[in-house]
C-alpha cells in the first residue's frame, strides 16, 4: 500500500519533514526570514535526519527552503545571546557540525534544492548534501567575514572539497557571493535549470534516483567518505562490500533481466 503524503513539523515548525512515496523532503520554513536558520533548528535537525534514516521506505531526500529562497545564513538575531559567553558559542558550533554531519552521513542520496540565496548557514546545509541543483536565478556565498564570523572546519573542509582550494580561498577571504552560472562552472553547484523548470527536474531527478540501488548509493557513500578521510586502496572491508553486492535482490533482478534480454 502506498503511503499518503504526511507533513511533520520540527523545531516549532521552522523545519518540516514532508513524505510523498519515497521521497523525503525537509523544508527550512521560515520564510519571513529567508530561512534563516536559528538554533532550534540546527538542534533538531538530526532527530529529522534519524526519523528519515529509520523509514527504509524513503530512498530520496531533498532539502528546500519554503517562499523562493533555500537559506539567507543564520538567525542573526540570536546571536547577543550565543556569543555572550565562550561556552554558548561553542554550543552553537557543536550543534552545527552535529547537523551537518549527519545530513552529511545519510545513507541515500541528498539533493539540495537551491533559489533565492544559499548563503553563509544556508549553503552550510547544501554542502552537507551530494547533489545541488539551482534554479539559474539563485545566489551562493560564505561570506562569515562580513560579520567578522568563521566558518567551521567541517564547513571549510566541505567547501574546498566541492570548490578547490583556491575558489574556496576567494569566498572565504573574500566574502564574495556567486551567481548560479559560476556556481556550476567551478564545481559548487551540480546542475543550474531555469527557475520555472526547476520543480520539474528535480523531482525527475529524485524519482529517476528512487528507482536505482539504495544498497550500491549507500556504500559509495560510504566509499567518498573513506576517500574524504584518506584512504587511497581497497581494503578488505571496500572488497567485502564489491563481493556482497552479489547477494542483493536488486543485482539478481538486475542481473536476470540483463541475461533474459541477451537470451
Amino acid at each position: 500500500m502506498v503511503q499518503a503524503p504526511s507533513v511533520r513539523p520540527y523545531a516549532n515548525g521552522d523545519l518540516l519533514l514532508e513524505t510523498d512515496g519515497a521521497v523525503a523532503t525537509l523544508v527550512l520554513n521560515r520564510p519571513s526570514q529567508r530561512n534563516a536558520i536559528n538554533l532550534a533548528m540546527w538542534r533538531a535537525l538530526p532527530d529529522l535526519v534519524a526519523d528519515v534514516a529509520a523509514d527504509t521506505g524513503l530512498r530520496v531526500v531533498l532539502v528546500r527552503g519554503a517562499g523562493g529562497h533555500f537559506g539567507a545564513g543564520a538567525d542573526i538575531t540570536e546571536f547577543p545571546e550565543i556569543f555572550a559567553s565562550r561556552a554558548a558559542a561553542i554550543g552553537y558550533t557543536t550543534a552545527i557540525d552535529a547537523a551537518t554531519a549527519a545530513l552529511e552521513a545519510l545513507d541515500r542520496p541528498v539533493i539540495a534544492w537551491i533559489e533565492g540565496y544559499c548563503i553563509g548557514a544556508g549553503l552550510a546545509v547544501a554542502l552537507a548534501c551530494d547533489l545541488r541543483i539551482c534554479a539559474d536565478t539563485a545566489q551562493l556565498g560564505a561570506p562569515p567575514a562580513r560579520l567578522g564570523l568563521l566558518y567551521s572546519l567541517s564547513d571549510t573542509r566541505r567547501l574546498i572539497r566541492a570548490v578547490g582550494h583556491g575558489r574556496a580561498r576567494d569566498m572565504l577571504l573574500g566574502a564574495t557571493v556567486t551567481s548560479a552560472a559560476d556556481a556550476l562552472a567551478f564545481g559548487l553547484a551540480t546542475e543550474v535549470h531555469p527557475a520555472d523548470l526547476l520543480t520539474a527536474a528535480i523531482q525527475a531527478k529524485a524519482r529517476d534516483m528512487a528507482d536505482l540501488s539504495g544498497w550500491s548509493q549507500a556504500h559509495a557513500k560510504r566509499i567518498m567518505a573513506l576517500i574524504d578521510e584518506g584512504e587511497i586502496a581497497d581494503t578488505d572491508l571496500t572488497r567485502g562490500w564489491f563481493a556482497a553486492a552479489g547477494e542483493t535482490a536488486h543485482f539478481k533482478a538486475a542481473l536476470a533481466r540483463f541475461l533474459g534480454r541477451r537470451s
